[in-house]
């Protein structure tokens, strides 16, 4: 299952290394490519919601199959892009097929499992999603110095095929309930707010469309949301099940991550662009210097659980909120004048709480759940993650355009200060969620019970 994490994480930060080379292939701004990041997400987030019914319906393995072969088909097809808009395409067939893969790869997991081993097999499960980070960068520099952009693309191909072979040798079936009609009302509900919502936020302030076409999208996401919230709420089985947030460590997972993923998702958009334009490094020293991130959270994994059952869910998600918080927000005094060990510290150390911080809330998030729903839960979790990861791109990119200026002036290392202080306090909002668990908030799935 992981083997599909892998993938596109190796992806998405391989091409979030190529943006600046990517930017003069295009002749864009940098800024605006990052529609080449956010298309994906948004495909993913409004596919996403079907993929709890489609796994039940049709089978997990046999949907994982598919949607790893899309996944794949797209990335081809990205490599042999001309253009912006042919990029984003490609990138939203990728989408499409990350929409399946990800919630299916999950809740095979979580099903498989027992109950008292899930933090370990879910810490083991992203464990590979964590080398995709800390290859990526270093890879896409190599690739970028010996060659071209294309073949970061073409480079899912192998270990995607490598990938649907283990998974044909190692996943048994897994037959699950039968899920009844699809939710159509609801997914075309849920398709047309999320899309809105994303649609306006990435194209605030930068001057992408008209002002009125953001004010148009943006009444069409809050109708779209009430409207889906109204029908969900009379609705037996909906596409969305919004009555799991109900569940106090299910809220907690799913509004304070979405909270701290507006800053993953802005780190690796803006990181490169600080280095490369900012700082004037080579895409292989950024590239290198940025898997610290990956090597820092790859570090966490074994440790998670041992930190969890001696601290618990609460204590570790309060703490750990607030050094990620702080260390999201460190590189607005990154300066060419910045020792690299220094640098390289931080990076690693912020991997580090992120990764102890999404461990125990991908976690927690399925403590209280029951097993009949875990399926809706882990379709909702996906879809609020996607949508946190495309919020944050889109609110860096236009925290970078403001602290740019009206003129689009050039980006230098002050033009970060901003944008990562934006997102890092972004991300410090989730903590007072997290201080009203329970002190044995997760204690039956390996967390500490209160004394």
């Amino acid at each position: 299952m992981a083997s599909a994490l892998f993938m596109e994480f190796i992806d998405s930060t391989a091409l979030s290394t190529a943006l600046p080379s990517l930017s003069t292939a295009f002749g864009t701004d940098p800024v605006h490519l990052k529609l080449a990041l956010t298309s994906y997400i948004l495909a993913l987030a409004v596919v996403a919601p079907a993929s709890g019914w489609v796994a039940d319906r049709f089978g997990p393995r046999r949907v994982f199959m598919v949607a790893m072969t899309v996944f794949l088909a797209g990335s081809v097809l990205c490599g042999f892009s001309r253009t912006l808009e042919q990029m984003v395409l490609f990138r939203t067939i990728q989408g499409v097929g990350g929409a399946l893969m990800t919630p299916v790869g999950r809740l095979i997991v979580v099903n498989s499992a027992p109950r008292e081993r899930l933090v370990s097999a879910m810490s083991w499960f992203t464990m590979p999603a964590l080398v995709g980070p800390l290859v990526g960068p270093p890879l896409a520099g190599f690739i970028l110095g010996v060659g071209s952009w294309p073949w970061i693309f073409f480079i899912n191909v192998p270990v995607g095929v490598l990938g649907m072979l283990a998974v044909l040798r190692f996943v048994p079936p897994l037959y699950q309930p039968d899920p009844g009609p699809f939710d159509t009302k609801g997914f075309i509900l849920a398709a047309i707010a999320i899309t809105a919502l994303m649609g306006a936020a990435e194209t605030a302030g930068v001057g992408l469309v008209p002002l009125w076409v953001q004010l148009v999208l943006g009444g069409i996401a809050v109708a779209g949301l009430a409207a889906y919230i109204a029908y969900a709420r009379r609705k037996e089985r909906p596409v969305l099940n919004l009555r799991l947030v109900g569940f106090d460590t299910y809220r907690a997972s799913l509004i304070g991550g979405t909270l701290v993923r507006v800053g993953l998702g802005a780190t690796p958009f803006l990181l490169p662009l600080l280095f490369q334009i900012g700082m004037g490094w080579s895409p292989v020293q950024a590239g290198l210097v940025t898997i610290g991130t990956g090597a820092g959270a790859m570090a966490c994994k074994p440790v998670a659980p041992a930190v969890l059952r001696r601290f618990g869910f609460r204590n570790t998600l309060i703490a750990s909120n607030v050094a990620t918080a702080l260390l999201t927000a460190l590189p607005a005094v990154f300066r060419a004048s910045t020792p690299i060990p220094f640098i390289i510290t931080a990076l690693v150390v912020g991997g580090f709480m992120r990764s102890l911080q999404f461990t125990a809330l991908n976690t927690v998030a399925y403590a209280d759940i029951p097993q009949r729903s875990i399926s809706n839960a882990s379709t909702l979790a996906v879809v609020t993650q996607q949508m946190g990861m495309s919020l944050g791109i889109s609110f860096g990119g236009l925290m970078l355009h403001v602290a740019r200026g009206s003129d689009l002036g050039p980006m230098t290392p002050g033009s970060f200060v901003l944008p990562f202080l934006a997102v890092g306090l972004v991300s410090m909002l989730a903590g007072p969620l997290y201080q009203r668990l329970s002190p044995s908030a997760g204690a039956s799935i390996g967390g500490r019970a209160a004394a």
